[in-house]
């Protein structure tokens, strides 16, 4: 571990440093990265809001959130499915989402193959979970950041085989980040202890 993994907070507390200084994204890092999401809606906003973040920091994706579930019908998978070519024209005159025609209609695709999975009786959470690693912790000793791992390549593969878009091994790692199936909080973070 190096000391630029965590820092002090003016509350005492050692965080992760990437939050920085904002609130919310310090509430984030304490309430919900990391925290193990299941759920096939919940998994699918996950993938869908990671989906918008690529190319993008995580940051600019959680101040819209809300705005983003206003618009996707709170991600509800088989509204989001039925979105017609005027909705999607509709989003993209929305200025509280990120206005990227592909993802747009990437995610409504997205909830297409998820309801398709479902009728097959295959859960969209159960299979992103099936690709967890058994070592969900690295040793303080071998602490990094990764952007990618055997794991995330191998479950984007599977996504990218079954039609998904916006689903690469960078995004699909943060996503494990994220939902709980790694724990990569910083040796040091007070977070890293309790979600272990």
């Amino acid at each position: 571990m190096t000391a630029s993994h965590t820092r002090k907070h003016d509350d005492g507390q050692v965080r992760c440093r990437w939050p920085g200084n904002d609130q919310q994204y310090i509430d984030y890092h304490d309430s919900e990265w990391g925290v193990p999401v299941f759920g096939d809606k919940e998994i699918f906003e996950r993938i869908s809001l990671e989906g918008f973040q690529a190319g993008l920091s995580w940051i600019t994706i959680l101040r819209r959130r809300e705005e983003f579930r206003k618009a996707f019908k709170n991600f509800e998978i088989a509204k989001v499915a039925r979105f017609s070519e005027s909705q999607i024209e509709k989003l993209m005159q929305n200025e509280g989402i990120i206005r990227n025609r592909a993802k747009i209609v990437s995610t409504v695709k997205n909830a297409g193959l998820v309801l398709r999975m479902q009728a097959e009786g295959i859960s969209i959470s159960d299979l992103v979970w099936s690709f967890a690693p058994k070592q969900k912790l690295l040793p303080p000793s071998k602490f990094e950041w990764r952007v990618t791992t055997t794991d995330s390549d191998a479950l984007s593969r599977e996504l990218k085989r079954l039609g998904f878009g916006f689903v690469g091994s960078t995004t699909m790692y943060a996503l494990m980040q994220a939902t709980g199936l790694v724990n990569d909080h910083a040796p040091g973070c007070f977070r890293r202890k309790e979600l272990t």
